[in-house]
């Protein structure tokens, strides 16, 4: 039997702080992607170097494994025929659509939980519109909830997709800590170069420093690459407000992985696997987990396959990832689609125990963030010699900010 994974219930969110300067934080990418700073921490031990230069410090059996999100145009603003301005911020679909993707390429309209500035001036049953050439768009507002709103779009011409819609129609939607509107620069820097599935409101920003180049370089090297689907949501930004971490509700992702991808997984366990980026990160341990509850039970529904966030730390599992993603295999090939969709509110925090990934690749965190408590999970209390380097080094930090190489 593995190792079991402890609760996190005497770790309190203190733990997880340092002092994060605005100067630190880096307001506009670097005019080439790989030429980014690179902290390579390796069993305790810090190395300073350059993206380009990733080859060099990876071992030869690796395989990278990326998440292929592609950053919607969240961000719509209208304009009211009054003069003020509303603006909706585009965060997920409906309840009702079974995957960001198949709300993503409805036609003609469809359902959106949204958050809102300005919903005071939105009178209900009051209709916004925006027109940009040929194409017009309409919101409805539907519902209110405790925290964000549904809204229904609907557009014309009804053969265009919503994607195209956000894309014509919306905007980048920047992280809130980089103070500043996107401008067209933006479009093509806050998206990793492999972007192709439509749906994430953040970028998987560790990828941002892959060029095509350096992604040569690495095949050049034998590293191989994998690719997988975690659409980012706005959750990714919320601080942690409770002072116990056991008390915090983790925000669900939606998770999208093709059949082939997880039989590669499976043919290459002997390699180091290797996560770009903590969405990567959560993916890959998710896919252990969902085996895992399979093993469970065989016969368990689509709707009952989602991870919450306590699986890992109240379960002891007794099967090796190779053999948990065989059972997710079979399962998934007993599906319509050949394709995992599923949603994970998995939370990584020390004390859980890794069981897929063995190195990754990351940016810089905010202070009390949960992905800074997936750093630590991953290296312990080192974290906070790394973080103490890069800040006295000159690193620059968060989403266009410099990255790191961890290999445990």
């Amino acid at each position: 039997m593995t190792e079991s994974t402890s609760f996190p219930g005497e770790l309190s969110l203190s733990e997880f702080g340092y002092d994060l300067s605005d100067e630190k934080i880096a307001g506009f990418p670097l005019e080439q992607r790989e030429n980014s700073k690179l902290l390579v921490w390796k069993e305790g031990k810090i190395e300073d170097t350059v993206f380009s230069k990733l080859p060099e410090f990876l071992p030869g059996s690796s395989m990278l494994v990326f998440n292929n999100s592609r950053v919607v145009e969240a961000r719509i603003l209208f304009q009211k025929p009054s003069g003020g301005q509303i603006e909706i911020f585009c965060l997920e679909p409906h309840d009702s659509y079974k995957s960001i993707s198949h709300a993503m390429e409805q036609t003609g309209s469809v359902k959106w939980t949204c958050l809102i500035g300005g919903a005071s001036k939105w009178k209900h049953g009051q209709i916004l519109r925006k027109k940009i050439s040929e194409t017009a768009l309409e919101a409805r507002f539907i519902e209110k909830r405790t925290d964000d709103f549904t809204v229904e779009f609907s557009w014309t011409p009804t053969i265009l997709p919503f994607a195209s819609v956000l894309h014509q129609m919306g905007t980048i939607p920047l992280p809130p800590y980089l103070k500043r509107t996107a401008n067209s620069s933006d479009t093509e820097r806050y998206q990793t170069i492999y972007a192709k599935e439509s749906g994430s409101v953040a970028a998987p920003t560790a990828g941002l420093h892959f060029s095509d180049k350096l992604l040569r370089d690495l095949a050049d090297n034998g590293i191989q690459a994998l690719f997988l689907t975690l659409h980012v949501g706005a959750g990714t930004f919320m601080p942690v407000k409770t002072e116990k971490i056991s008390d915090h509700s983790m925000h669900e992702e939606y998770i999208e992985v093709q059949v082939d991808a997880i039989e590669r997984l499976i043919s290459q366990m002997d390699q180091t696997i290797i996560a770009v980026g903590t969405t990567s990160l959560r993916t890959l341990e998710t896919l252990y987990w969902l085996g895992f509850l399979i093993s469970l039970d065989k016969n368990i529904s689509a709707a009952d396959l989602q991870l919450d966030q306590w699986i890992p730390y109240t379960h002891v599992p007794n099967i090796s990832a190779k053999v948990s993603l065989h059972f997710l295999l079979e399962w998934i090939r007993r599906k319509p689609g050949n394709k995992l969709i599923t949603k994970t509110r998995l939370f990584i925090v020390p004390g859980y125990h890794f069981k897929i990934v063995k190195g990754l690749i990351t940016n810089f965190h905010q202070p009390h963030s949960t992905l800074l408590m997936l750093v630590a999970a991953l290296i312990g209390s080192e974290w906070k010699n790394v973080y103490g380097w890069a800040l006295e080094n000159n690193y620059r930090f968060l989403s266009y900010g410099d990255g790191c190489l961890f290999l445990p």
